[in-house]
């Protein structure tokens, strides 16, 4: 039996509810196909921080090494600790450290699942640097809360940081329809988005099946509004991706589906895994948060974990139980009735 070391990170509000249900799910398919999975939790989270001045201890990610991957239920706190400290104090070094610089995103309507769009039959793939660019946090504040306060925000893109991102894009174009649009806005952003222009091309010649489009980022929000079943895989920089893809789980139905990978490519450090939604302290511990994206971000962990029958079934068993209209709006069902009713799908 292959074991995993995962590192659990609940964190905070309803990271810990949706990281319990997803462990639970992810437990069952581990069992049904022969393999093992070996948690370990870490307490890191806005709680965390208010006890020990840190989002984690100073060899937290000496500590993460050691394991297959990392798996993170939410982060944030905001009454307690701004969300500049946790997100920089915890989820972004991690991406960093461990060179995590593609971020997935998969976009489509689950089976019973209505969006807000006319277009249903969709299937979109974000792909988001994930380590540089416009959240690259250089910068500073100078003369603050004086009259001539400056503030300045760097965004820094590097040769290698776009080209192993687009090339990553390709890649994945190649193992779907082999469609790949470029986001970019180099009409106003004449040198980085230039630049990005430039390198997608010089990456394309390498993949001459593959169908490239261009497009600013403001038609491309446009686009999947209007028109998504158009869309195939998309590569976007930092913040262009975080945009669409907020945009992306709005058309699949709301962020309680839209999951997430942060994927180490050469695999030589843990990749991590996380839903898209963010921790909800008003609901927390109510057993009423949607665990469908946590559960589904759990699938795509063990699918990179090379578990890929025992993925696929986790999602299988996600459109059963949505099939039969469990958990397809917020507040229709607790988070311990979806739970239930994948299990149920996952060992039928």
């Amino acid at each position: 039996m292959t074991p995993y070391k995962i590192a659990l990170i609940p964190g905070d509000g309803i990271g810990v509810d949706v990281t319990d249900a997803t462990m639970q799910v992810l437990d069952a398919a581990a069992a049904k196909f022969g393999f093992a999975l070996e948690p370990t939790t870490f307490p890191w989270s806005c709680e965390y921080y208010l006890e020990h001045g840190a989002m984690m201890p100073a060899d937290g990610i000496e500590t993460l090494k050691g394991f297959d991957a990392i798996y993170l239920g939410a982060v944030g706190w905001p009454a307690t600790v701004p969300d500049a400290v946790s997100l920089h104090g915890l989820l972004l070094p991690i991406r960093k450290a461990f060179k995590q610089y593609a971020n997935i995103r998969p976009h489509r309507l689950l089976a019973g699942v209505e969006g807000p769009l006319k277009a249903e039959g969709f299937d979109i793939l974000c792909i988001r640097e994930n380590t540089e660019g416009e959240y690259s946090g250089a910068g500073g504040r100078v003369h603050q809360g004086q009259g001539n306060e400056v503030a300045v925000e760097t965004a820094i893109f590097t040769r290698e940081g776009v080209e192993r991102i687009i090339r990553f894009g390709f890649e994945q174009a190649m193992m779907r329809r082999k469609h790949l649009t470029s986001v970019t806005k180099s009409n106003a952003q004449k040198f980085s988005m230039v630049f990005w222009d430039e390198v997608t091309r010089e990456v394309a010649a390498d993949y001459p099946e593959v169908t490239v489009s261009h497009m600013h980022i403001d038609a491309m929000a446009a686009k999947m509004v209007m028109a998504p079943q158009d869309l195939d895989v998309i590569v976007a920089s930092n913040l262009f991706g975080d945009i669409l893809t907020d945009l992306g789980a709005a058309i699949q139905g709301g962020l309680g589906f839209a999951a997430s990978a942060n994927i180490s490519p050469d695999r030589a450090l843990p990749s991590m895994f996380e839903p898209v939604h963010g921790s909800a302290p008003d609901i927390a511990g109510q057993d009423i948060a949607n665990p469908i994206a946590a559960i589904w971000s759990g699938a795509m962990m063990l699918d990179h974990l090379g578990q890929a029958e025992a993925a696929a079934a986790v999602l299988k068993a996600i459109e059963a139980a949505t099939g039969q209209g469990i958990g397809i709006r917020p507040g229709l069902n607790s988070t311990s009735e979806i739970t239930a009713a994948i299990l149920s799908a996952l060992e039928a």
